[in-house]
Order: C-alpha cells, then sequence, then structure tokens
C-alpha cells in the first residue's frame, strides 16, 4: 500500500476533513513506526491501521492534545500490539561473531520477516531546518535501527519518544498508562541497553560532500569494471560486510575483498549499479546481468562512508525492495543504452 493514499473510508464532509488534517502526518508517522518495528513493510499497514482507527474515532476528538500527538498515541500503540506477534527484527552482526574466512558457506534464513529493512529515502520526513535535517537523519541510521530492536517494547516507546521526538515525560507516562517515574525508570534502562549494543561506529560524513561523493563513484566503477585493486583502495582495514538473508558475515577488508572476488565479481559489465539513498545513507541498487543481456535487480546496498573509506556494507539480497525504492524492474542491456 502506499504510504501517501489515504484511509480508504466512505466518502463524505467528515472523510474529506479528516484526510485534509491527517494527512499531512502519515510520512512521519510511517518513519516513527519504522524506528518501533524495523520494517518499512510493517511500518506501512500498521500506520493505514493506525488512520482507520482514528477516522473511526474522528469524531471523538475533543483537541486536548493537538492532532499530531493524538496520532502517534494511537499509532505506537497499534505498534506495541503488533510487536506482542512478532519476533525481533536484526541484521547477520546482531546474531553472531563475523568470520574472516571467504571460503565458509554461506547460511541463509528464508525468512524476511526476520531482518531489518532498509528505509527508502522517499519516506524520510523532509523538513528545511538543518538541526532537524541531522537529528533525523542520525534518528534512522541502520546501526541505530538494528540496535533498538534489542529493547524491550515499552523501553523502545519510551527512548523514542522522549529521545528522538522530545515528547515530556509526562506525555509518554499518558500513553502508557503509567507514572512519569516509571517512564524515568524506563528510558534510563532504555539508554543503558543501548549503549551495551549500539555499534560504535565513526561518524560518517554528511552524504552530500564532494569527499562521500567520490567514494560512492569510485565504488560503483569498482563494481562495475570488477576491478579489486580499485575496491581495495575504497574500503577500510576494518570493513564489514553483511548481507541478510546471509547469516554468515565477514570483518576485514582482506577477507571481504576476498569473498567479493571469488562470489560476486564475474567480469567487467556483468554488474550495473544505480545510485540511490536508504536510511538517509548513501546506498547503490545493484542489477546483475542474464543471459538475454537484460540486468534484473539484486541487491540494495547501504554504505558508512567515512571520512577514510567505506566502513559497512549492508547488502540487502532482496529484489522485492525495489519498488518502494522507486527503481526500474530492469535495465536494457549495454548495447540499448
Amino acid at each position: 500500500m502506499a504510504v501517501s493514499g489515504s484511509v480508504h473510508v466512505a466518502a463524505g464532509p467528515v472523510s474529506e476533513e479528516f484526510a485534509r488534517l491527517t494527512d499531512p502526518f502519515r510520512r512521519e508517522l510511517t518513519v516513527h513506526c519504522y524506528r518501533m518495528l524495523g520494517s518499512f513493510d510493517d511500518a506501512e499497514d500498521v500506520v493505514q491501521e493506525a488512520y482507520v482507527r482514528a477516522w473511526r474515532s474522528f469524531d471523538r476528538f475533543e483537541g486536548r492534545s493537538s492532532l499530531r500527538v493524538w496520532l502517534y498515541r494511537i499509532a505506537t500503540n497499534v505498534c506495541l500490539t503488533a510487536l506482542e506477534h512478532h519476533s525481533r527484527r536484526s541484521l547477520p552482526s546482531g546474531l553472531g561473531l563475523p568470520t574472516d574466512d571467504p571460503e565458509q558457506p554461506l547460511a541463509f534464513a528464508l525468512d524476511k520477516n526476520e531482518w531489518v529493512q532498509p528505509l527508502p529515502d522517499a519516506l524520510a520526513e523532509q523538513t528545511d531546518d538543518p538541526a532537524v535535517i541531522v537529528a533525523s537523519r542520525e534518528s534512522v541510521r541502520l546501526a541505530l535501527i538494528a540496535a533498538l530492536q534489542h529493547l524491550p517494547a515499552k523501553q523502545r516507546v519510551v527512548l523514542i519518544l522522549r529521545d528522538v521526538l522530545a515528547w515530556r515525560a509526562a506525555e509518554v507516562a499518558q500513553l502508557l498508562g503509567t507514572t512519569t517515574t516509571a517512564v524515568n525508570s524506563l528510558l534510563q534502562r532504555a539508554r543503558a541497553q543501548l549503549q551495551r549494543v549500539a555499534p560504535k561506529e565513526e561518524e560518517q560524513t554528511d552524504i552530500t560532500e564532494p569527499g562521500v561523493r567520490a567514494l560512492l563513484d569510485q565504488y560503483v566503477s569498482a563494481f562495475e569494471g570488477a576491478d579489486i585493486t580499485a575496491l581495495l583502495g575504497v574500503l577500510r582495514d576494518d570493513i564489514a560486510l553483511e548481507m541478510p538473508p546471509n547469516v554468515v558475515w565477514f570483518s576485514g577488508r582482506a577477507a571481504v575483498v576476498r569473498f567479493i572476488e571469488k562470489n560476486v565479481f564475474a567480469g567487467p559489465g556483468v554488474i550495473r549499479m544505480l545510485r540511490t539513498v536508504a536510511n538517509c545513507q548513501p546506498a547503490v541498487a545493484g542489477y546483475w546481468r542474464g543471459d538475454d543481456g537484460i540486468y534484473r535487480p539484486h541487491t540494495v546496498q547501504a554504505l558508512t562512508i567515512t571520512a577514510t573509506g567505506i566502513s559497512r556494507i549492508l547488502s540487502f539480497n532482496d529484489p522485492g525492495l525495489f519498488p518502494a525504492f522507486g527503481l526500474p524492474a530492469s535495465l536494457a542491456p549495454e548495447a540499448d543504452r
């Protein structure tokens, strides 16, 4: 279902007024639910359910809080219900230690509901406030989204509402039906747990900086040309490679490069890449050439690019992600370009 779509209800003055007032909040509510659930598919479903509930009770909305807060309360409660019936989503690095052996057989977890999903840039909040832009980028980083999934549901709610959305403790307490003392205790425990499970990543440079764009260009060129030497030049010594739905993941430039050389690169022109954005991070969509010369979707790679090179590749090997990112279903053979 489309994030921008309205709730499907009977037409009428109330429905039109409801849509006019609430549709502007749909995108940010989807991102909020994505933080909670780790999946944009689930977030879209939850927001749709929240809007149905909100429409049904719209005539009872008395304005004691803002419409935005009211919608957040409904969406958060739907998220809490959803979390009662879903296992925690993760990334390979959250399931076990890395290997430095590129010969190790890959192990697949076939259920896509086990993995954190990347967030298409079209769903991220849009604002003209530079301070809000920075905070928004930080709050949807894939490393943080994966770490949030380790928190118990109520701790997750409190941390997101207090530290990301800057709600007052009393507002969170009202939503959860508890006390401000309990909220503050939950927040303290959530911060401590997040500190333990969140990876210590070097601060990423701004996605728009020329140096970041240059590294991304070099990375794309290395993949499209199957150029191992060029790839070595853009990866840091501590590079990590994760490839959901593969449970096995690799750490260290030597292991990562040997794995890519052995299992990915099959000659110049076999892979084509389109630049995109995932979780406000640089990303690329990889297309593999078929026997008919047509390039078909294979992977969406979210990259952690620092001032000293690429430190993490999260390669989501799921062609089903491409429509959400607005990516083409195929690319023409090279001769037709």
